[in-house]
């Protein structure tokens, strides 16, 4: 960035991740208290800017008032899928051709044979670290409002499909929904009660580990990736630790500036290229898209740190107010070198398995 017609005093409080200034140093380190800035934020390739997502990335290259030099660049050689700054066209254009996910046709094979099961579940080490999961729920209740879980699927890192099943929910069904699941009354008839299903993918999840032993990222127990899994889970009536739980719709960089989610069909469009969820929804489709989505999140190259956290004990006092004055005489740049993320970046898979 070009500092010239700033003055020193501006350069000094101003903060080196999102470029806020302020006008007392104390204030600037009261942000980087707060702020969680780290090397995990999403960053625009041309000013080297953090945003807190990557919406709010868009917004500064190509939002209603992007920043100018920034949007310029990113016309010419800024990918709209993962919003990297390539060095030239024909590198964007090579590289459009990587980064555009193709939607897997698998599914169809499943909407072809309604009741069809495929069940490889089994407690076997080898399968796998991740998994995805996605359920397509009827309705019950008075008013058919009530979620009930009748389809469920698993897949692998490849996905393969490790378990696709119709569930015959524990109360009536008062509305299948059609129009969006394609599930009729007969496909349930003679389903797999909640109940089985439930014990059957938990203690594949727990991979032979009890689930309340289960107290970090390592051990056998298998990485869930999905969409809402909170919903899904409360349907399936089951219970997963959350340091095992990757879910899109609460990944900060995957979020709305606001802080809600965003869609799967909206994310699946934005960050992979394709569409889903068109007419009757298939959850091997939606199992597909998370997976993309953690995929692409996980692959994500940032900078290795010993204590990624700011939950880390290690970090615990690296704004503390004790050391008020000291920080004040910090640069911004050094404020921002030990500041730490508040939340668990997908990056750190890639590590740990």
């Amino acid at each position: 960035m070009d500092h010239r017609y700033e003055s020193s005093d501006t350069l000094r409080n101003k903060c080196a991740a999102c470029y806020r200034q302020f006008n007392k140093k104390e204030h600037l380190v009261e942000h980087m208290r707060i702020s969680y800035h780290s090397v995990h934020e999403p960053m625009c390739g041309v000013c080297r800017k953090h945003c807190r997502s990557f919406e709010s990335l868009r917004e500064h290259l190509i939002g209603p008032l992007p920043k100018a030099e920034c949007e310029r660049i990113f016309k010419e050689r800024g990918c709209d899928v993962c919003l990297t700054i390539l060095g030239s066209r024909s590198a964007l254009r090579v590289h459009r051709e990587s980064c555009l996910s193709r939607p897997n046709n698998n599914g169809l094979i499943y909407r072809m044979a309604n009741l069809g099961i495929q069940d490889e579940l089994r407690i076997d080490n080898s399968r796998g670290r991740v998994v995805a999961l996605a359920c397509k729920m009827v309705g019950g209740g008075s008013d058919g409002s009530l979620d009930l879980c009748a389809r469920v699927c698993l897949i692998d890192e490849h996905e393969r499909i490790l378990f696709h099943s119709y569930i015959k929910p524990n109360l009536p069904v008062t509305s299948y929904r059609y129009e969006t699941t394609g599930i009729r009354q007969e496909y349930l008839r003679d389903a797999m009660p909640l109940r089985n299903v439930s014990r059957k993918i938990q203690e594949f999840l727990c991979n032979g580990e009890p689930i309340w032993q289960i107290r970090s990222k390592a051990g056998r127990s298998r990485i869930l990736v999905g969409h809402g899994l909170d919903h899904d889970l409360k349907c399936l009536e089951m219970e997963y630790p959350a340091i095992k739980i990757r879910d899109t719709a609460k990944y900060p960089p995957l979020m709305k500036t606001s802080k809600l989610s965003n869609s799967l069909k909206y994310l699946t469009k934005a960050y992979l290229g394709y569409d889903i969820q068109n007419g009757v929804q298939d959850p091997y489709e939606d199992c597909v898209a998370t997976m993309k989505l953690y995929k692409r999140m996980k692959s994500q190259f940032h900078k290795k740190e010993n204590y990624p956290l700011s939950s880390d004990p290690q970090n615990k006092n690296n704004f503390a107010t004790w050391r008020q004055n000291e920080l004040e005489r910090m640069s911004p740049e050094q404020l921002l070198d030990f500041s730490r993320s508040d939340y668990y970046c997908w990056c750190l898979d890639s590590q740990d398995i």
